[in-house]
């Protein structure tokens, strides 16, 4: 029983039965919904194809430049320089956030909104593509933005920082940067060629733990008994999650770092920190998850004499992708006609995977997040220095391209076809409908 009274057992057995039901839930080829004309998409295609060089330039200039999260200044001032050169006035420092941006066209009627982010990763830069992913943004958006005085609707271009650590799009929901827009969509880069509605394998959500242990110092050989020893206690929290792994869900993950573990080795150690990251693909059982390892750590204290102090959700907790499968049929239906291939996927998570703050996005109104392969080697993997090298190789910019096309269309299809905005807030009702955060 967890500290909530919640029974992990009984959590764990319905999501086994939700899962097992959502087995035969596949994406599948084709979508009822007529969406935009022809030449509408053809239209935004062909602007992006005329600012590819400009697309361009901007994933190299943010790959040679990276910034990490929060401090994303001249990322921002280069992407709104580009908005500004095809016509359109990004206002920078939205959301109280200085590396937040906006732009919008149109002033009523449906509202679609293109997420961006820009962010990198300390000490390998752009391995994730986060480069590709504005580049993907800001091209989805020159290329539609003029057809909405045509076809009606609103068009934004957002601009989220620190994905990678920081929960930026949490910060811009509380803002209320999406509280009037109805639907939105990013793209993210992924290995190889593959090309998925779903980021990777899926995505889980995540918490963030910060733990410190307080002892006493005592000299380990002259007089360890008076000592209490912080390191004991890091160590025998770290061990007890060790064992836990066994008894969670396989699509689980814990992982964590000690991060201080004392400062000499003839000094019992009186303060020891660690973190530790929990992901989960269900927002109850990432609840539970996060119990029982709350538990583990007020346990290790017990057990060792020292004090604890936990610091949860330092960082906003990132929510498990809510994919909109209807949403992302048009998308996949737009890549297609550039000459990719998109597999059949279930559409939710059946095993573990990297997280997201879109996922909390995802909660608050429908959206997709789809994975597109930037044609680099099958084992060059995200967050590593290869797939940053890989980002600027001339199949990441026809990866960019690509991408950016079928999101402009999708765009289109949804501010033009209110059947298909109905399927998709239907499903969003159906699977849980709207939700923010509550521990």
């Amino acid at each position: 029983m967890s500290r909530t009274g919640t029974d992990p057992l009984e959590v764990y057995t319905a999501y086994g039965a939700s899962a097992q039901r959502a087995g035969s839930d596949e994406i599948v080829a084709g979508t009822p919904f007529a969406g935009a004309d022809r030449d509408t998409a053809a239209r935004a295609t062909q602007r992006i194809e005329s600012v590819r060089g400009d697309l361009e330039r901007l994933a190299i200039e943010l790959h040679d430049d990276p910034e990490i999260g929060f401090e994303e200044h001249r990322s921002v001032a280069r992407i709104a320089e580009l908005l500004a050169r095809h016509g359109y006035e990004a206002e920078v420092g939205a959301f109280g956030l200085d590396t937040a941006f906006r732009a919008t066209v149109g002033t009523d009627g449906p509202h679609f909104a293109i997420v961006a982010e820009y962010d990198a990763l300390p000490g390998i830069g752009h391995a994730c593509g986060h480069n590709i992913i504005a580049g993907i943004a800001a091209g989805a958006f020159i290329g539609l933005a003029p057809e909405i005085a045509r076809i009606g609707g609103r068009l934004s271009i957002i601009g989220t920082p620190a994905e990678e650590g920081g929960g930026g799009k949490e910060h811009v929901i509380r803002a209320g940067g999406f509280d009037d827009v109805d639907a939105a969509g990013m793209v993210h880069p992924s290995v190889g060629d593959q090309v998925s509605p779903v980021y990777g394998s899926g995505t889980s959500g995540v918490r963030r733990i910060r733990v410190r242990y307080r002892g006493r110092a005592g000299h380990a050989a002259l007089s360890p008994y008076l000592g209490l020893n912080a390191l004991d206690a890091v160590v025998t929290a770290y061990q007890s999650i060790a064992q836990l792994r066994q008894h969670i869900l396989p699509i689980d993950r814990i992982h964590g770092i000690i991060t201080n573990g004392g400062a000499a080795a003839n000094v019992v150690p009186e303060l020891t920190e660690a973190e530790f990251l929990i992901r989960s693909t269900e927002i109850e059982t990432l609840k539970v998850l996060t119990e029982r390892v709350i538990d583990i750590l007020e346990a290790a204290a017990l057990a060792t004499g020292t004090t604890v102090e936990i610091d949860a959700d330092f960082e906003p907790p990132y929510l498990p992708l809510k994919q909109n499968v209807a949403l992302v049929k048009h998308w996949a239906r737009h890549l297609e006609q550039r000459g990719r291939t998109v597999p059949l996927t279930p559409a939710r998570a059946t095993q573990g995977g990297p997280s997201t703050d879109m996922g909390n996005v995802s909660w608050l109104i429908p959206a997709i997040h789809p994975a597109l392969g930037l044609g680099g080697a099958p084992d060059v993997l995200p967050h590593n220095a290869a797939f940053a090298a890989s980002t600027v190789e001339p199949a990441a910019f026809d990866a960019l391209v690509d991408g950016a096309s079928a999101l402009a269309g999708l765009a289109a299809d949804y501010l033009v076809d209110a059947e298909l905005r109905e399927a998709a807030l239907a499903e969003f009702e159906q699977r849980g409908g709207r939700r923010r955060w509550e521990r």
